[in-house]
């Protein structure tokens, strides 16, 4: 059922490590952890966020069914108004366990339901790994995780290993698919090309029936090479040599598709443990990198998420805007949003006169009430924006006041 929060224009709780996706008009957040003091503290399982982007309200759902355990590091990814959440890590270690949710409830009642009843093998326990969305299967690719001895392979660097029960950690780069349709684990042959090295903490996205995969973390080394793999011949591409300039080394970063062509990469932390508020674009066409310059430099971000809403713009939510390894204390909540498009311009009109609702608020109710609707939610978000950033000017006052 739904929370019925005192402050309607309250936001979702501040988060690292979470998983988000989009279905329709909604932005949808579940999991991840803060840092209450210097203790990592997963947040509830049973919670779910939706941001609806046409009037810019949260809430939050209680959830039932078989719960995930409270995780950070899962990967979350949408297909056919499902949720799935695979992997990630919780009190008692990594997970490979694979859960769905429906989105699309007619109830309004979310229920998770944990998948046992599947044919193959699923990938070893791991987080941070990436996935693919094609043609109802789930693809993922890396992560960082454990193994037994009997199943190390050429696709794991070996990080560190506990003799005694001779297990194993380290990162990956494995290929695992899960058909949504027949519930089938299976690993894919690779028919060519030169694999990825091991990673955990890139980031992968779809452009057409090519995965693309940024970035990451193995050992001590971030990298800032970008792959990708022809997701109907199983053949990848070994390094793309790029033209003119590329974005530095990074991981916990994101990568967006946009358009039918290109990618948009924001934040992350650098290989010299600097929090990143960079965007690029790459170009499938030019195969460059170009760096976009209007981004605040104030409001770097990595651990967090980022969905393509359904007019080009992409939405970060959350993150931390400090080096989660050395000072895990700036975790966010604010969703940042990104115009990589000119706007419709139905949204342009609808925003005009939700900003200016109270010098039109008589001629407002002669509106066709379909068109009516759509300003009513347009005036709702535009209010909630301006409380929220109210509400964070004098927050910000007065945390200079206590300093002082």
């Amino acid at each position: 059922m739904a929370a019925d929060p005192a402050d309607q224009f309250c936001v979702a709780e501040e988060r690292s490590g979470h998983c988000a996706v989009v279905d329709g008009n909604f932005l949808y957040v579940w999991g991840g952890y803060v840092s209450i003091e210097e203790n990592e503290v997963y947040l509830p399982s049973d919670e779910l966020w939706i941001y609806d982007m046409d009037s810019g309200l949260w809430t939050m759902h209680l959830m039932e069914g078989e719960l995930p355990t409270s995780m950070s590091g899962s990967c979350g990814a949408s297909i056919n108004g499902k949720l799935y959440i695979f992997g990630g890590f919780d009190d008692k270690g990594y997970s490979n366990r694979l859960y769905y949710v429906n989105l699309r409830t007619k109830t309004g009642t979310y229920r998770w339901k944990k998948i046992t009843n599947f044919k193959g093998q699923p990938p070893t326990p791991r987080d941070k790994l990436s996935c693919w969305v094609y043609k109802n299967r789930l693809i993922y690719f890396g992560g960082y995780g454990c193994r037994k001895h009997n199943e190390l392979s050429d696709c794991f660097d070996v990080h560190d290993a506990f003799w005694e029960g001779q297990i194993f950690w380290g990162w990956h780069n494995d290929v695992h698919v899960f058909d949504t349709t027949t519930q089938t684990w299976s690993q894919p042959a690779i028919r060519g090309g030169d694999p990825p090295q091991p990673r955990a903490a890139h980031t992968c996205a779809v452009l057409g029936n090519k995965g693309y995969i940024f970035g990451g973390r193995v050992l001590q080394t971030r990298m800032n090479d970008l792959h990708c793999l022809n997701l109907d011949t199983w053949t990848w591409s070994g390094r793309i040599n790029i033209s003119g300039e590329k974005p530095r080394d990074r991981s916990w970063h994101t990568l967006t598709p946009i358009g039918d062509d290109r990618l948009f990469l924001f934040g992350g932390l650098s290989s010299d443990n600097v929090p990143l508020s960079d965007g690029w674009i790459h170009s499938i066409a030019t195969n460059g990198w170009k760096q976009l310059t209007h981004l605040p430099k104030s409001r770097p971000r990595l651990w967090h998420t980022a969905c393509l809403g359904q007019e080009g713009e992409v939405m970060v939510f959350g993150g931390s805007k400090d080096d989660l390894l050395y000072m895990d204390t700036g975790h966010c909540s604010d969703l940042l949003i990104f115009q990589t498009q000119p706007y419709s311009l139905l949204r342009l009109c609808l925003d005009c006169i939700g900003k200016n609702a109270t010098l039109l608020e008589n001629q407002i109710p002669c509106l066709p009430s379909k068109l009516l609707q759509e300003v009513l939610k347009k005036i709702t978000f535009w209010a909630a924006m301006t409380h929220r950033q109210e509400r964070k000017a004098e927050t910000e006052r007065q945390n200079q006041l206590h300093s002082t």
